[in-house]
C-alpha cells in the first residue's frame, strides 16, 4: 500500500512538472527566441542551460531504455547529436513501444505469457537453478533449418487460396470433398471454406459442461514427468490414451525469425493424468493428421488459452481442426478477471509467480534443453485445474434463462468462433500494398507523409524484401527491419556508400545484394516523379468514389459504371441522389432538374417556403409533395398572400411589426371574438321582462369595445396616411377596414444614406422624423469614448499576447 501511494505522489508530481512546463512553452513563440537572446542576455543563458538539462535527461532515458531492450542507445551531448543519430533514437523508441505492445497482449490474454512454476521450498527438484537472462543461444540459435528436411515442404511463392492439408475427415457431418469447396471473399480472392464449419456451427457441447462439480486436483508436479513423443509410433500410443479421456489440455511453442510462413516447434498435451511433449519439427509431421481422432471428436473437450493463433498454425503445419473448444482467455473476461493472461491464471489457482524468461527462446533447438523442456510441460499441467475452476465460477454466475447473463453460453459461442478461424496465403502486393503481408496496413498506422519518388520507393524496396525473404525462407524482418525500408525510402541514397551507411543492422543476403538494391532504388524513383504521393493514395483508397467504384463496379470488366456515369456529368465526382428523402420530387441540384421543369428568371426555389407559411397558418402541410408554384418565390410575410411580381422593379413596403403593433392586432381579434357571445354566456332574462327593451351590463362592454376599436382603426389610417406622404408616395384612400396601401415605384433619389443622411425624406430630415421624435445622426467613425481618432480592429479570435494563432492548440 505504502509503495502504491508513493508512486501515485510520483505520478502526480511528475505530471503537475509536464502541464506547467507545456503551458511555458506554448506561451512563447519559437520564433520569438532568438529576439529574446538579443535583448537579454540573462534569457539567453537561461535557454542554454534548459536545453543543456533537457538533452541530458533525454539521454539517461534512451540508455535505461536501451539496456531494458538490449539495444545501444546513441550518446547525444548537443542539439545537433540528435539529428546526425536520429536513426539510433528511432530504433531504441520503436524497440521500447513494440515491448509495450507485447505487455498490453500479454495482459489481455491475446499472447500468453508461458512460465514455470517456482518450485516449493523444502522439497527437492531437479529443476536447474533459474538464471536471470536467457542466454543469447537460446534467443537466436544458428542452426540448420528443419523445414529444409520436411517430406512435405512449404511453397512460399503459392499465391493460389490455401488448400486444407486434410486427407481424411474424422468426424465428419458432411464428407470432405463435399466440404472442401471455394468461396469469395470481401477482397475478391477465392478461398477455401473451413473443413469442420458444418460440424462446428451445429456443435452442442456435453451436457457435462454445464454441471458445477468439485475441481480434480492437479498431480504434483515434481513427483510426475512427461513424455517426450518424436516418434510416429510414439504418437499413435499417446493418441490411444488421449481416446480415453473426456477433457486435455493442449499449447504449442511457435516460431517465426527464421523461416516466412512460421513454423510449430512444439505441441503440449495433457490428461488428468499425464503430459506429453510432441516433436514438430519431425520430417513425418504431416502424418500428425491422425490426431484429428480427438481434436475433431465432440464429446472431448480440449481446453486452450488464448488459442487464436494456435488455431491457424495447427491447420497451416499439422493439418489438425479444433471441434469442442473452451478457451479459458474468454472465461476471464466474462469473469471479469483482472489479467487475462495465463500467468495470471497460475499465480491465481496454483499459487506460484511466472518468470517470462522463455517467452522468446528459440524453440527449434534440439536436443531441447531441460529448463525449457520443464517450462514446456507447466503450460498444460495446471491447465484442466484452471479449467475446473473457471467452469463452476462461470456456471454459479450464469442465468440461461436472461439473454444477457448466459455468460457459459458467450464462452461457448466465442470459443466456436475462434475454432472457424482460417489460415491463408500471405499475400503481399505492390500495387495496392493488400495481403497479410502487404504495406497498406503498415503504413496506415505510421504515416510518414512520403512524396510521390519516396512513396515509389517504399513500394518497390518493400516489395524486393518480401520477394527475397520468400525466395531464402526467412522472415522479412530478419531480412531488413521496418525502419531500415523506411529510411531508404525518406533519404533517397545518391549512392551505394550512402545506402551502405543506412543498412548497418540488416541481414548478410541483403549487403550481398546492395547493388541490386540500389538499382531498384533509383528505378523506382525515376518512376514515382509525377506519381501519386502517400496521401494521394489514401485520399484515393477511402474516398467515397473509390468505394463507390469497389461496389458497384463491374469486377470482371475492371470497370465501374457508376464512376462512368459520374464521368460524364461535368463537376459530379460523387454520387448523388435525384430524389431527397425530406423535400419529395423537389430538384436538389440544378444539374438534376427534370427537363419539363424551368424556373422563372430571377426567382429562387426555396422547398421551405410552403412548409413556413404553412407551419405559421396553423396547417398541415404534406412535405413529400409541395407546391412548386407557391415556392418559387421569395420569402414573404406568411400573413399576406401569395404575390407574383410585376414585370418592372418593385419594392414592397414592409410591415414594421413591433411588440406594440402585435399588441394591438390580438386585441382586435379578442374583440371580434367577443363580439358574438355564445348562447350559454348570455344572461336569461327574468321573467316578467319579457319584451322591454333595456341595456345590460354586457351590452355596456360591447359599446364601450366598439368605440375604442373604432378610434384605433382612424389613429392607424392617420398614420399610414402620415407615412405615406413622408416618403413621397400619393396617399392611398383609406376606407374603415384598413385596406392596404397600392405599391409604388421605389424613388432612390429621396433614399436616406449614411453619408447625406440629411438629403432623403420628404421633409429634409432624411426621414428621422417618426411619430414626433427627432433620431440622432449616425457618425460611423464616433466612439462610445468621444474619442474620434480611427481604431484599428478588434481581435476578432481574442488572441492572448504573446502566443500565435499556429501554437495555439
Amino acid at each position: 500500500m505504502d509503495a502504491s501511494q508513493d508512486f501515485k505522489s510520483l505520478q502526480d508530481k511528475i505530471q503537475g512538472a509536464l502541464v506547467a512546463t507545456t503551458k511555458s512553452a506554448n506561451g512563447l513563440a519559437n520564433e520569438d527566441l532568438s529576439f529574446l537572446r538579443t535583448v537579454d542576455p540573462a534569457v539567453a543563458s537561461k535557454l542554454d542551460d534548459n536545453t543543456a538539462r533537457l538533452i541530458r535527461l533525454s539521454e539517461e532515458l534512451l540508455k535505461s531504455a536501451g539496456k531494458f531492450v538490449g539495444q545501444q542507445a546513441p550518446s547525444i551531448e548537443d542539439a545537433d547529436d540528435i539529428d546526425i543519430s536520429w536513426r539510433g533514437v528511432v530504433d531504441v523508441i520503436d524497440t521500447l513501444l513494440e515491448k509495450a505492445d507485447t505487455c498490453l497482449d500479454e495482459y489481455t490474454g491475446l499472447i500468453k505469457r508461458k512460465d514455470a512454476p517456482t518450485p516449493e521450498v523444502g522439497r527437492a527438484s531437479k529443476k536447474p537453478k533459474p538464471t536471470t537472462q536467457l542466454d543469447w543461444s537460446m534467443k537466436r540459435a544458428n542452426i540448420i533449418k528443419p523445414q529444409n528436411a520436411f517430406e512435405r515442404k512449404f511453397d512460399n511463392f503459392d499465391t493460389g487460396p490455401w488448400k486444407p492439408l486434410l486427407s481424411t475427415k474424422p468426424h465428419a457431418t458432411l464428407p470432405l470433398d463435399k466440404s472442401l469447396t471455394t468461396f469469395v471473399d470481401g477482397d475478391d480472392t477465392t478461398q477455401y471454406k473451413h473443413p469442420y464449419e458444418t460440424e462446428i456451427l451445429d456443435l452442442s457441447y456435453p451436457k457435462r459442461i454445464y454441471e458445477k462439480k468439485d475441481a480434480i486436483p492437479y498431480l504434483p508436479f515434481d513427483t510426475t514427468t512427461a513424455t517426450w513423443v518424436d516418434t510416429y509410433e510414439g504418437v499413435l500410443e499417446m493418441l490411444e490414451e488421449l481416446k480415453k479421456a473426456k477433457e486435455i489440455a493442449v499449447d504449442l511453442e511457435h516460431h517465426d525469425y527464421r523461416t516466412y510462413p512460421g513454423l510449430t516447434s512444439l505441441m503440449q498435451i495433457s490428461t488428468r493424468e499425464k503430459d506429453w511433449v510432441v516433436d514438430t519439427l519431425r520430417p513425418w509431421r504431416h502424418k500428425l493428421e491422425v490426431l484429428n481422432e480427438v481434436f475433431a471428436d465432440p464429446d472431448i473437450i480440449k481446453v486452450f488459452h488464448g488459442a487464436y493463433m494456435d488455431i491457424i498454425w495447427l491447420q497451416r503445419d499439422l493439418g489438425l481442426y479444433i471441434v469442442g473448444l473452451f478457451d479459458t482467455h474468454y472465461a476471464c473476461d466474462a469473469l471479469d478477471y483482472p489479467g487475462k493472461g495465463l500467468a495470471f491464471l497460475l499465480k491465481k489457482f496454483c499459487d506460484f509467480d511466472a518468470d517470462k524468461k522463455y517467452q522468446m527462446a528459440d524453440w527449434r533447438l534440439r536436443p531441447l534443453p531441460d529448463e525449457m523442456f520443464y517450462y514446456a510441460r507447466s503450460d498444460t499441467h495446471y491447465l484442466l485445474y484452471i479449467y475446473d475452476m473457471v467452469r463452476n465460477e462461470l456456471i454459479s454466475k450464469t442465468d440461461p434463462s436472461v439473454p444477457e447473463k448466459d455468460w457459459m453460453g458467450w464462452v461457448l459461442q466465442k470459443s466456436k468462433e475462434i475454432s472457424l478461424q482460417r489460415y491463408e496465403t500471405p499475400l503481399c502486393d505492390a500495387d495496392t500494398g493488400k495481403g497479410s503481408r502487404g504495406w497498406f496496413n503498415v503504413l496506415a498506422r505510421s504515416p510518414s507523409g512520403f512524396s510521390p519518388e519516396q512513396f515509389a520507393v517504399y513500394k518497390a524496396v518493400f516489395k524486393w524484401r518480401d520477394d527475397l525473404a520468400r525466395r531464402e525462407d526467412e522472415s522479412p524482418h530478419f531480412v531488413m527491419g521496418q525502419h531500415a525500408v523506411a529510411d531508404v525510402a525518406r533519404v533517397l541514397p545518391a549512392d551505394p556508400k550512402a545506402l551502405w551507411s543506412l543498412l548497418p543492422n540488416v541481414s548478410q543476403v541483403v549487403k550481398a545484394r546492395i547493388d541490386e538494391l540500389f538499382g531498384l532504388v533509383q528505378e523506382a524513383r525515376e518512376k514515382g516523379r509525377g506519381g501519386p504521393s502517400m496521401m494521394d493514395f489514401y485520399r484515393g483508397t477511402t474516398s467515397v468514389a473509390a468505394v463507390a467504384k469497389k461496389v458497384f463496379g463491374d469486377r470482371e470488366k475492371g470497370k465501374s459504371k457508376v464512376a462512368d456515369q459520374a464521368a460524364a456529368l461535368p463537376g459530379i465526382e460523387e454520387l448523388k441522389a435525384e430524389r431527397s428523402q425530406l423535400w419529395g420530387d423537389m430538384p436538389i441540384s440544378s444539374l438534376w432538374e427534370g427537363e419539363g421543369r424551368q424556373k422563372e428568371e430571377g426567382q429562387i426555389a426555396l422547398p421551405w417556403t410552403t412548409y413556413v407559411q404553412g407551419a405559421a397558418a396553423g396547417e398541415a402541410m404534406d412535405v413529400e409533395e409541395p407546391d412548386l408554384e407557391a415556392d418559387m418565390i421569395l420569402l414573404q410575410d406568411p400573413e399576406s398572400e401569395v404575390v407574383v411580381p410585376d414585370e418592372d422593379f418593385t419594392l414592397k413596403q414592409g410591415k414594421k411589426r413591433g411588440k406594440k403593433r402585435k399588441t394591438e392586432e390580438m386585441e382586435d381579434e379578442e374583440e371580434e371574438d367577443t363580439e358574438q357571445p355564445p348562447a350559454s354566456e348570455s344572461k336569461p332574462t327574468t321573467e316578467g321582462e319579457g319584451d322591454t327593451p333595456g341595456t345590460t351590463e354586457d351590452e355596456e362592454k360591447k359599446a364601450l369595445k366598439a368605440q375604442r376599436k373604432a378610434e384605433r382603426k382612424a389613429r392607424k389610417a392617420a398614420e399610414k396616411l402620415a407615412k405615406s406622404q413622408g416618403n413621397g408616395a400619393a396617399a392611398a384612400a383609406e376606407d374603415g377596414e384598413g385596406a392596404e396601401d397600392e405599391e409604388e415605384p421605389f424613388d432612390y433619389s429621396k433614399a436616406t444614406t449614411v453619408l447625406h443622411a440629411q438629403g432623403g425624406g420628404a421633409n429634409g430630415d432624411g426621414g428621422r422624423q417618426r411619430r414626433g421624435k427627432k433620431q440622432k445622426v449616425f457618425d460611423p467613425y464616433a466612439a462610445k469614448t468621444q474619442d474620434n481618432s480611427l481604431k484599428g480592429a478588434r481581435k476578432m479570435n481574442y488572441e492572448k499576447s504573446g502566443r500565435t494563432a499556429t501554437f495555439k492548440k
